[in-house]
Protein backbone atom coordinates (compact mmCIF):
# COMPACT_ATOMS: atom_id res chain seq x y z
CA UNK A 1 0.00 0.00 0.00
CA UNK A 2 1.15 2.98 -0.74
CA UNK A 3 1.22 5.90 1.57
CA UNK A 4 0.37 9.40 -0.07
CA UNK A 5 -1.46 12.30 -0.47
CA UNK A 6 -4.25 11.71 -3.53
CA UNK A 7 -3.90 12.85 -6.97
CA UNK A 8 -6.38 15.40 -9.05
CA UNK A 9 -6.79 12.81 -11.53
CA UNK A 10 -9.92 10.40 -11.85
CA UNK A 11 -9.14 7.57 -13.70
CA UNK A 12 -11.23 3.86 -15.01
CA UNK A 13 -10.27 0.04 -15.32
CA UNK A 14 -10.86 -2.71 -17.47
CA UNK A 15 -12.75 -5.29 -16.05
CA UNK A 16 -13.89 -6.64 -13.15
CA UNK A 17 -10.94 -6.67 -11.28
CA UNK A 18 -7.71 -5.36 -11.20
CA UNK A 19 -4.85 -6.03 -13.44
CA UNK A 20 -1.21 -5.86 -12.13
CA UNK A 21 -0.55 -2.69 -14.33
CA UNK A 22 -4.02 -1.25 -13.38
CA UNK A 23 -2.20 -1.73 -9.53
CA UNK A 24 0.84 -0.03 -10.39
CA UNK A 25 -1.05 2.77 -12.72
CA UNK A 26 -3.67 3.94 -9.82
CA UNK A 27 -0.61 4.11 -6.89
CA UNK A 28 0.38 6.81 -9.24
CA UNK A 29 0.68 9.87 -6.78
CA UNK A 30 -1.38 12.10 -9.14
CA UNK A 31 -4.05 9.63 -9.02
CA UNK A 32 -6.76 10.25 -6.75
CA UNK A 33 -9.53 8.21 -7.64
CA UNK A 34 -11.58 5.99 -9.92
CA UNK A 35 -14.79 5.32 -11.76
CA UNK A 36 -16.83 2.62 -12.70
CA UNK A 37 -18.71 1.47 -15.79
CA UNK A 38 -21.02 -1.64 -16.54
CA UNK A 39 -18.23 -3.96 -17.86
CA UNK A 40 -16.65 -3.22 -14.38
CA UNK A 41 -19.48 -5.00 -12.22
CA UNK A 42 -20.76 -9.02 -12.67
CA UNK A 43 -22.34 -9.10 -9.25
CA UNK A 44 -23.00 -6.96 -5.95
CA UNK A 45 -20.37 -9.20 -4.13
CA UNK A 46 -17.67 -8.87 -6.90
CA UNK A 47 -17.96 -5.54 -6.81
CA UNK A 48 -17.31 -4.95 -3.16
CA UNK A 49 -14.39 -7.13 -3.61
CA UNK A 50 -13.32 -5.07 -6.49
CA UNK A 51 -14.05 -1.97 -4.47
CA UNK A 52 -11.82 -3.30 -1.52
CA UNK A 53 -8.99 -3.81 -3.86
CA UNK A 54 -9.03 -0.48 -5.09
CA UNK A 55 -8.84 1.02 -1.65
CA UNK A 56 -5.92 -1.25 -0.85
CA UNK A 57 -3.69 0.35 -3.33
CA UNK A 58 -3.61 3.75 -1.69
CA UNK A 59 -3.54 5.57 1.80
CA UNK A 60 -5.58 7.77 2.26
CA UNK A 61 -8.48 4.98 -0.05
CA UNK A 62 -9.15 6.18 -3.57
CA UNK A 63 -12.37 8.10 -4.28
CA UNK A 64 -14.69 5.37 -5.75
CA UNK A 65 -17.45 6.67 -8.37
CA UNK A 66 -20.08 5.68 -10.56
CA UNK A 67 -22.54 7.11 -12.75
CA UNK A 68 -26.31 5.86 -11.30
CA UNK A 69 -28.68 8.18 -12.02
CA UNK A 70 -31.54 6.13 -12.75
CA UNK A 71 -32.94 4.87 -15.93
CA UNK A 72 -30.67 4.41 -19.09
CA UNK A 73 -27.43 6.12 -17.44
CA UNK A 74 -27.63 3.02 -14.71
CA UNK A 75 -23.84 1.13 -14.60
CA UNK A 76 -24.71 -1.55 -11.87
CA UNK A 77 -28.59 -3.35 -12.13
CA UNK A 78 -28.35 -7.46 -11.26
CA UNK A 79 -28.69 -7.24 -8.01
CA UNK A 80 -29.82 -3.30 -8.08
CA UNK A 81 -33.06 -1.38 -7.91
CA UNK A 82 -34.27 -0.51 -10.92
CA UNK A 83 -34.23 3.24 -10.28
CA UNK A 84 -36.59 5.21 -12.58
CA UNK A 85 -35.39 8.21 -14.44
CA UNK A 86 -35.55 11.33 -13.13
CA UNK A 87 -37.68 12.82 -15.46
CA UNK A 88 -40.66 10.63 -14.07
CA UNK A 89 -40.35 11.64 -10.89
CA UNK A 90 -40.81 15.14 -12.34
CA UNK A 91 -44.11 14.15 -14.54
CA UNK A 92 -45.35 12.69 -10.48
CA UNK A 93 -44.65 16.45 -9.61
CA UNK A 94 -47.43 17.84 -12.07
CA UNK A 95 -50.01 15.43 -10.70
CA UNK A 96 -48.89 15.24 -6.81
CA UNK A 97 -45.53 16.87 -5.73
CA UNK A 98 -45.67 15.85 -2.29
CA UNK A 99 -45.47 12.11 -3.53
CA UNK A 100 -43.17 13.15 -6.14
CA UNK A 101 -40.73 14.78 -2.99
CA UNK A 102 -41.06 11.29 -1.41
CA UNK A 103 -39.69 9.12 -4.42
CA UNK A 104 -36.78 11.89 -5.13
CA UNK A 105 -35.97 11.44 -1.60
CA UNK A 106 -36.47 7.66 -1.84
CA UNK A 107 -34.35 7.44 -5.17
CA UNK A 108 -31.79 8.92 -2.71
CA UNK A 109 -31.78 6.89 -0.19
CA UNK A 110 -31.74 4.05 -2.25
CA UNK A 111 -29.36 5.14 -4.87
CA UNK A 112 -26.55 5.65 -1.97
CA UNK A 113 -27.17 2.96 0.39
CA UNK A 114 -26.75 0.13 -2.22
CA UNK A 115 -24.02 1.54 -3.45
CA UNK A 116 -22.03 2.53 0.16
CA UNK A 117 -22.85 -1.03 1.11
CA UNK A 118 -21.12 -2.28 -2.38
CA UNK A 119 -18.31 0.10 -1.55
CA UNK A 120 -18.89 3.01 -3.69
CA UNK A 121 -18.21 6.69 -2.41
CA UNK A 122 -20.12 8.27 -4.73
CA UNK A 123 -22.99 8.53 -7.79
CA UNK A 124 -22.11 11.47 -9.93
CA UNK A 125 -26.17 12.58 -9.34
CA UNK A 126 -28.35 14.59 -9.56
CA UNK A 127 -28.75 15.95 -12.91
CA UNK A 128 -30.00 19.47 -12.51
CA UNK A 129 -30.05 20.37 -16.01
CA UNK A 130 -33.59 21.83 -17.47
CA UNK A 131 -35.71 19.67 -20.08
CA UNK A 132 -35.99 22.40 -22.32
CA UNK A 133 -37.00 19.21 -24.62
CA UNK A 134 -33.68 19.75 -27.06
CA UNK A 135 -31.18 17.71 -25.77
CA UNK A 136 -31.35 13.86 -26.40
CA UNK A 137 -28.68 13.25 -24.65
CA UNK A 138 -30.54 14.93 -21.16
CA UNK A 139 -34.02 14.13 -22.25
CA UNK A 140 -35.34 12.40 -19.11
CA UNK A 141 -32.30 12.26 -17.05
CA UNK A 142 -33.65 15.81 -16.33
CA UNK A 143 -36.50 16.37 -13.51
CA UNK A 144 -38.21 19.30 -14.91
CA UNK A 145 -39.02 21.65 -17.27
CA UNK A 146 -39.65 24.45 -14.07
CA UNK A 147 -36.40 25.00 -12.47
CA UNK A 148 -37.86 25.41 -9.38
CA UNK A 149 -39.22 22.24 -9.50
CA UNK A 150 -35.71 20.70 -10.44
CA UNK A 151 -34.56 22.66 -7.43
CA UNK A 152 -36.94 20.85 -5.25
CA UNK A 153 -37.02 17.03 -6.30
CA UNK A 154 -33.17 17.70 -6.48
CA UNK A 155 -33.18 18.85 -2.99
CA UNK A 156 -35.21 15.84 -2.02
CA UNK A 157 -32.76 13.29 -3.71
CA UNK A 158 -29.79 15.31 -2.24
CA UNK A 159 -31.12 14.49 1.17
CA UNK A 160 -32.20 10.82 0.58
CA UNK A 161 -28.33 10.58 -0.19
CA UNK A 162 -26.74 12.34 2.99
CA UNK A 163 -29.41 10.26 5.06
CA UNK A 164 -27.60 7.01 3.78
CA UNK A 165 -24.09 9.13 4.02
CA UNK A 166 -23.48 9.60 0.48
CA UNK A 167 -22.10 12.89 -1.35
CA UNK A 168 -23.96 14.61 -3.95
CA UNK A 169 -22.79 16.07 -7.22
CA UNK A 170 -24.61 18.30 -9.33
CA UNK A 171 -23.91 18.60 -13.26
CA UNK A 172 -23.70 19.61 -16.00
CA UNK A 173 -23.16 23.28 -14.82
CA UNK A 174 -24.19 25.36 -15.81
CA UNK A 175 -26.62 23.89 -17.67
CA UNK A 176 -26.76 21.33 -20.62
CA UNK A 177 -30.26 20.88 -21.45
CA UNK A 178 -30.80 23.55 -24.04
CA UNK A 179 -28.04 23.11 -26.46
CA UNK A 180 -29.16 20.01 -28.47
CA UNK A 181 -25.77 18.76 -29.64
CA UNK A 182 -24.45 15.94 -27.31
CA UNK A 183 -20.53 16.97 -25.62
CA UNK A 184 -19.86 13.27 -26.25
CA UNK A 185 -19.50 14.12 -29.98
CA UNK A 186 -19.31 17.17 -30.77
CA UNK A 187 -18.74 20.50 -29.08
CA UNK A 188 -22.36 22.23 -28.06
CA UNK A 189 -23.13 25.81 -28.27
CA UNK A 190 -25.01 27.85 -26.09
CA UNK A 191 -25.84 31.43 -27.54
CA UNK A 192 -28.06 32.57 -24.56
CA UNK A 193 -26.61 35.81 -22.52
CA UNK A 194 -25.57 35.25 -18.66
CA UNK A 195 -28.77 36.86 -17.57
CA UNK A 196 -30.91 34.17 -19.48
CA UNK A 197 -28.85 31.06 -17.76
CA UNK A 198 -28.82 32.58 -14.46
CA UNK A 199 -32.78 33.23 -14.56
CA UNK A 200 -33.45 29.69 -15.24
CA UNK A 201 -30.48 27.04 -15.29
CA UNK A 202 -28.73 28.93 -12.13
CA UNK A 203 -31.48 28.14 -9.88
CA UNK A 204 -31.07 24.62 -8.74
CA UNK A 205 -27.24 25.43 -7.81
CA UNK A 206 -28.19 28.66 -6.45
CA UNK A 207 -30.93 26.99 -4.46
CA UNK A 208 -28.61 23.73 -3.53
CA UNK A 209 -24.82 24.99 -2.69
CA UNK A 210 -26.57 26.37 0.74
CA UNK A 211 -27.93 23.60 1.53
CA UNK A 212 -25.04 20.98 1.04
CA UNK A 213 -24.29 20.22 -2.67
CA UNK A 214 -20.60 18.43 -2.45
CA UNK A 215 -19.60 18.11 -5.96
CA UNK A 216 -20.06 20.21 -9.11
CA UNK A 217 -19.48 19.26 -12.88
CA UNK A 218 -19.48 21.39 -15.65
CA UNK A 219 -20.60 20.73 -18.86
CA UNK A 220 -18.75 20.41 -21.90
CA UNK A 221 -20.52 23.20 -23.69
CA UNK A 222 -19.53 26.69 -24.77
CA UNK A 223 -21.63 29.86 -23.44
CA UNK A 224 -19.77 32.11 -25.95
CA UNK A 225 -21.69 35.15 -24.82
CA UNK A 226 -19.83 34.32 -21.84
CA UNK A 227 -16.43 32.82 -22.27
CA UNK A 228 -15.10 31.12 -26.13
CA UNK A 229 -13.94 28.24 -24.00
CA UNK A 230 -16.14 24.87 -22.44
CA UNK A 231 -17.33 25.75 -18.96
CA UNK A 232 -15.27 23.22 -17.62
CA UNK A 233 -12.51 24.89 -18.84
CA UNK A 234 -13.18 28.40 -17.79
CA UNK A 235 -12.07 30.78 -15.14
CA UNK A 236 -15.18 32.79 -15.86
CA UNK A 237 -17.74 29.84 -15.12
CA UNK A 238 -15.99 28.64 -12.31
CA UNK A 239 -14.05 30.86 -10.62
CA UNK A 240 -16.34 34.12 -10.98
CA UNK A 241 -19.72 32.77 -11.06
CA UNK A 242 -19.71 29.03 -9.49
CA UNK A 243 -17.07 29.56 -6.76
CA UNK A 244 -17.68 33.30 -6.49
CA UNK A 245 -21.25 34.52 -6.85
CA UNK A 246 -22.82 31.32 -5.92
CA UNK A 247 -20.22 30.60 -3.51
CA UNK A 248 -19.74 26.87 -3.81
CA UNK A 249 -16.63 25.55 -1.56
CA UNK A 250 -16.80 21.76 -2.66
CA UNK A 251 -15.11 19.89 -4.89
CA UNK A 252 -14.95 20.56 -8.90
CA UNK A 253 -15.40 17.36 -11.41
CA UNK A 254 -14.63 17.73 -15.06
CA UNK A 255 -16.67 15.92 -17.24
CA UNK A 256 -14.71 12.82 -18.84
CA UNK A 257 -11.52 14.56 -21.02
CA UNK A 258 -11.61 12.19 -23.23
CA UNK A 259 -14.92 13.23 -24.96
CA UNK A 260 -15.36 15.75 -27.99
CA UNK A 261 -16.90 18.52 -26.05
CA UNK A 262 -13.02 18.90 -24.57
CA UNK A 263 -11.17 18.84 -27.57
CA UNK A 264 -11.24 22.56 -28.05
CA UNK A 265 -8.46 22.79 -25.41
CA UNK A 266 -5.94 20.58 -26.84
CA UNK A 267 -4.13 17.16 -26.44
CA UNK A 268 -5.24 14.91 -23.26
CA UNK A 269 -2.27 17.19 -20.48
CA UNK A 270 -3.40 20.12 -21.92
CA UNK A 271 -7.07 19.62 -21.31
CA UNK A 272 -6.59 18.72 -17.96
CA UNK A 273 -4.35 21.50 -17.28
CA UNK A 274 -6.59 23.68 -18.56
CA UNK A 275 -9.79 22.05 -16.17
CA UNK A 276 -7.45 22.35 -13.22
CA UNK A 277 -6.17 25.94 -13.75
CA UNK A 278 -9.92 27.23 -14.47
CA UNK A 279 -10.35 25.56 -10.81
CA UNK A 280 -11.55 21.88 -11.17
CA UNK A 281 -10.36 19.90 -8.73
CA UNK A 282 -10.59 16.74 -9.92
CA UNK A 283 -10.47 15.67 -14.01
CA UNK A 284 -11.56 12.40 -15.38
CA UNK A 285 -10.21 10.77 -18.12
CA UNK A 286 -12.32 6.87 -19.58
CA UNK A 287 -11.95 4.83 -21.70
CA UNK A 288 -8.78 6.05 -23.20
CA UNK A 289 -6.40 3.55 -21.21
CA UNK A 290 -3.36 5.65 -23.09
CA UNK A 291 -3.64 8.53 -22.94
CA UNK A 292 -3.92 8.28 -19.01
CA UNK A 293 -1.30 6.93 -19.10
CA UNK A 294 0.16 9.85 -21.15
CA UNK A 295 -1.35 11.78 -18.82
CA UNK A 296 0.09 11.13 -15.49
CA UNK A 297 3.32 11.46 -17.07
CA UNK A 298 3.24 14.86 -18.34
CA UNK A 299 0.83 16.44 -16.27
CA UNK A 300 3.62 17.13 -13.33
CA UNK A 301 2.84 17.50 -9.51
CA UNK A 302 -0.47 18.45 -8.50
CA UNK A 303 -2.62 16.88 -5.52
CA UNK A 304 -6.04 17.10 -4.39
CA UNK A 305 -7.56 19.39 -1.61
CA UNK A 306 -8.00 16.98 1.30
CA UNK A 307 -10.85 18.79 2.89
CA UNK A 308 -13.02 18.20 -0.42
CA UNK A 309 -11.92 15.05 -0.98
CA UNK A 310 -12.97 13.99 2.35
CA UNK A 311 -16.53 15.04 1.87
CA UNK A 312 -16.98 12.46 -0.82
CA UNK A 313 -16.27 9.47 0.85
CA UNK A 314 -18.88 7.59 1.69
CA UNK A 315 -20.51 5.86 4.55
CA UNK A 316 -22.68 5.74 7.57
CA UNK A 317 -26.13 7.16 7.82
CA UNK A 318 -29.55 5.93 7.96
CA UNK A 319 -30.65 2.13 8.49
CA UNK A 320 -32.21 -0.83 7.26
CA UNK A 321 -35.88 -0.09 7.80
CA UNK A 322 -35.23 3.38 5.93
CA UNK A 323 -33.88 1.11 3.06
CA UNK A 324 -36.82 -1.26 2.67
CA UNK A 325 -39.48 1.53 2.92
CA UNK A 326 -37.55 3.53 0.69
CA UNK A 327 -37.21 0.53 -2.34
CA UNK A 328 -40.83 -0.35 -1.76
CA UNK A 329 -41.71 3.01 -2.58
CA UNK A 330 -39.81 3.69 -5.68
CA UNK A 331 -41.32 -0.13 -6.76
CA UNK A 332 -44.85 0.67 -6.07
CA UNK A 333 -45.09 3.78 -8.16
CA UNK A 334 -42.52 2.69 -10.62
CA UNK A 335 -42.95 -1.17 -11.06
CA UNK A 336 -39.30 -3.09 -12.31
CA UNK A 337 -40.89 -3.80 -15.22
CA UNK A 338 -41.53 -0.69 -16.04
CA UNK A 339 -38.00 0.65 -15.81
CA UNK A 340 -36.20 -2.40 -17.30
Amino acid sequence: MVDAPLGPVMLDVAGTELAAPEREMLAHPLVGGVILFKRNFRSAAQLRALAAEIRSVRNPPLLIAVDHEGGRVQRFRDGFTRIPPMGGIGRVHDTDPALADRLARAAGVVIGGELVACGVDFSFTPVLDLDFGASGVIGDRAFHADPAVVARLAGALIDGLASVGVAAVGKHFPGHGFVRGDSHTEVPVDDRALEAIAARDLVPYRELIPRGLAGVMPAHVIYPKVDSRPAGFSPVWLGRVLRGELGFAGMIFSDDLSMEGATVAGDITARARAALEAGCDMVLVCNAPDEAARLLDTLGGAVLDAVRAERMRGGGGSGAAEYAAARSALEQAFPPEATA
